[in-house]
């Protein structure tokens, strides 16, 4: 029997990174299904950090997140950061949602076809009814961040499992008995950071499960165009999300941005998903897709309102919901690990109380 003060189900960034600032004061064990930390949505996503992405609890989450980014004490001497930029391109029908964007948003400025086409050469211009651009959004390091945050947990006297799914949770005499990968863990607070299985954990606990959706995000790596060098060019994305694009290792990073509902799984690309993605990229450039070099998927998981769901579980005892982040994990990580520990000890959070309520895992009571 292993005992702690925490156990954390989930070792992507959301599970490490809690953990991590949980150890500070506490024993905190982590439990990871698979053999490596980060395997799923963390090691896939498009690792980029835009501070006007997402609604007004989101946007408010970057904001707190960004000084930690820029200097991460404790997980790195050096910035996570690295210059990038997203730049955002409107057809006809897309102005709508270019403006319902740009609504309170911070950083914005617009552009041109003719500054957009300047920024990415393989824009077609002629399509082009309305850009603009957020210079300020920065490529993040999740790797180093992933690491820096297990290195910080493991210095501060707790541990990682690995190779450990749990197959079995109950609570007795105020403690919670968990059965993983073959052995038995006990704490009196379990944090539910199991991303897409958060539903499955809560019900295996006896939570009340809270709609959460695990959305496939698919993506495909092609050659670099001919004759371009893209290492200052932007992200760029259509208004409305029917495909972007970023620049990676020399190569180009291109998805469908498709979001279609799934089973909790090793998520793969579907094929004809991602070609009728690169179809719609297509439409959008200069270029022709003569060949994807690798393509890959990862799970999103939102709940109802798109907000992630952090806090004590108003009903079940000792149950921490860290899940819900959606394609925000990477990002807000260090804000709702700072905040979970920060509820964890009853000491007040740096968030407003109207963000903290956002989050409540309670606002789905009704």
């Amino acid at each position: 029997m292993t005992r702690a003060d925490v156990l954390i189900i989930g070792g992507g960034i959301a599970g490490i990174g809690a953990g991590a600032e949980l150890a500070a004061d506490r024993s905190v064990c982590v439990l990871e299904a698979e053999r490596q930390i980060g395997y799923h949505a963390t090691g896939r996503s498009a690792a980029i950090f835009i501070r006007n992405y997402g609604n007004a609890t989101l946007r408010a989450l970057n904001a707190a997140a960004a000084g930690f980014l820029e200097a991460p004490e404790g997980v790195s001497e050096r910035s996570l950061l690295s210059p990038r930029g997203e730049m955002m391109v409107a057809t006809e029908d897309e102005l709508d949602a270019l403006e319902a964007y740009c609504s309170g948003a911070e950083g914005l400025e617009r552009l041109s076809p003719a500054q957009a086409v300047e920024l990415v050469p393989i824009l077609r211009p002629e399509i082009i009814a309305g850009a603009a651009i957020e210079r300020d959004a920065q490529d993040i390091d999740v790797d180093r961040m992933l690491s820096g945050y297990a290195r910080l947990l493991k210095q501060r006297g707790s541990r990682v499992e690995t190779d450990a799914p749990v197959t079995a949770i109950r609570r007795d005499a105020g403690l919670w008995q968990v059965t993983a990968g073959g052995r038995s863990y006990q704490a009196p607070l379990l944090v539910n950071a199991a991303g897409a299985w958060s539903a499955a954990v809560a019900r295996m606990a006896g939570a009340t499960p809270i709609p959460l959706h695990p959305l496939r995000r698919s993506a495909a790596i092609l050659p670099a165009p001919e004759g371009y060098d893209l290492r200052a060019w932007p992200l760029f994305v259509s208004a409305s999300e029917r495909w972007y694009a970023k620049p990676e290792a020399g190569k180009l990073m291109v998805s469908p941005a498709d979001e279609d509902p799934v089973e909790p799984h090793d998520a793969w690309a579907d094929d004809m998903v991602l070609a009728e993605g690169l179809y719609r990229f297509e439409q959008a450039v200069s270029i022709s897709v003569t060949r994807v070099e690798h393509s890959w998927a990862g799970l999103r998981s939102f709940a109802p309102d798109r907000t992630p769901v952090v806090g004590h579980d108003p009903e079940c005892e000792g149950f921490f919901w860290l899940a819900g982040q959606g394609g925000y994990g990477v990002q807000t990580a260090p804000a709702l690990s700072r905040l979970t520990a920060d509820l964890v000890a009853g000491t007040a959070p740096q968030l407003a109380d109207a963000v903290i309520a956002a989050l409540a895992p309670g606002r789905f009571a009704a």
